[in-house]
């Protein structure tokens, strides 16, 4: 966990308890609430709430303003400084790590405070453009990119990684998250247990299922398989970086290599998103939901293999298929 609210943390149990723990027993209860508050949130979101923390703090001091109590007035200002250089989504994301470091403080902020709420439904309105989405690959895509992965570890490794991102519609946290020991193989193809996902916050888990592919080259299973026995990987992290002596190191891939990953095969396959509709990791989950949707599949089907909690945000992924052949404007007649 980021430094800045686990030591918050500790101030604030130390100034409510006032004296040391009495006991053994409560000096250990005591580390363990502080060990599960610094678990609470994934440390991606704790490096970024940090930052815009830092970033209010430094803009406070330079204006002259107080950054110790919290003052909806003042975070309002901060906004609209800020207003119009930073996405909606941003200056939200900045609220909500301003109000976490002040109710650790134990100084609740007021986020519906018309200075607040107001000022960002301004900025909405006066510079609000259409967010950026990621752009859903085809399967056709999908299979351009497995044609420049070549048969080294490096290339089997890239293919296996395309090919169950799209199959399973994967969020890259939850790729890079995979070990050998989660796979069940059947006769049908296999299964994986996902530990841990971004709407898991209880990591109570998700079995998903992954059939053999209809054609050798994009079958993913056939293509995990392949890089899990020519890597020599019998148990931990299934991806793994190939260093240049062309070795399999131990260390499981991080979040980010997944997208230098795609973005580099991407252009080896000629692949081009849009300014609106990059392509990115998400590229792979928007493209299966898309493909699905496109196909026919059952949006309670989708949400079930995608983990999604909501259907109104599952398909909010669906990107051509929707535009292309539901519009109700080819369907007047014309």
């Amino acid at each position: 966990m980021d430094n800045r609210f686990s030591d918050m943390r500790k101030r604030q149990i130390e100034k409510l308890r006032g004296t040391k723990p009495r006991t053994a027993t409560a000096a250990v209860a005591l580390a363990k609430s502080q060990a599960y508050q610094d678990a609470a949130d994934a440390p991606s979101t704790l490096k970024a709430y940090a930052s815009d923390v830092a970033h209010f703090e430094a803009w406070c001091t330079k204006q002259g303003f107080s950054s110790a109590e919290p003052d909806p007035t003042v975070v309002g200002a901060y906004l609209a400084a800020a207003g119009e250089g930073y996405a909606p989504s941003t200056l939200r994301r900045r609220v909500a790590a301003i109000a976490r470091a002040f109710g650790i403080a134990g100084h609740p902020l007021d986020t519906k405070h018309p200075a607040i709420r107001e000022t960002l439904r301004g900025i909405g309105r006066k510079h609000g453009t259409r967010a950026r989405r990621s752009a859903a690959l085809s399967t056709d895509e999908i299979r351009k990119l497995c044609g420049v992965c070549d048969d080294s570890l490096t290339g089997l490794r890239d293919r296996a990684l395309v090919l169950l991102g799209f199959a399973g519609a994967f969020r890259r946290s939850e790729l890079v998250g995979l070990n050998v020991e989660d796979i069940s193989w059947t006769r049908e193809g296999l299964t994986l247990l996902i530990a841990r996902s971004k709407t898991d916050k209880a990591a109570e888990g998700a079995e998903i299922a992954i059939p053999q592919g209809a054609a050798q080259e994009t079958c993913a299973v056939t293509a995990l398989k392949t890089w899990i026995r020519k890597g020599k990987i019998s148990t931990g992290p299934i991806f793994r970086k190939v260093n240049k002596g062309g070795h399999v190191e131990s260390p499981r891939l991080n979040a980010d290599a997944v997208r230098s990953i795609l973005i580099a095969r991407t252009r080896q396959a000629g692949l081009k998103g849009k300014w609106q509709e990059p392509i990115s990791p998400h590229s792979l989950r928007a493209g299966f939901v898309t493909m699905a949707y496109s196909n026919g599949v059952l949006d309670e089907e989708i949400m079930q293999h995608t983990r999604h909690k909501s259907l109104a945000t599952m398909r909010s992924y669906v990107r051509r298929s929707k535009l292309n052949t539901s519009s109700p404007a080819g369907k007047i007649g014309l």
